[in-house]
């Protein structure tokens, strides 16, 4: 699907089409540490997630 809105693109306007093909990975390599840093705060959450539902779920497991 992408690439055929790409080549839409180069039909419509080639220019453009051309510095999103040049901008693309350079986009995509400087938004890596914000990725890095999405996947760590949430494994963070899910830590603090899993933390505070342990009492419960230990309760809950007593019960069987």
């Amino acid at each position: 699907m992408t690439f055929l809105l790409w080549l839409l693109l180069l039909v419509i306007s080639w220019p453009l089409a051309l510095i999103a093909l040049v901008a693309y990975p350079i986009v995509w390599v400087l938004l890596i540490p914000f990725r890095i840093v999405g996947i760590s705060v949430n494994g963070v959450l899910d830590l603090l997630k899993s933390i505070l539902t342990l009492p419960t779920r230990l309760i809950s497991a007593g019960h069987r």
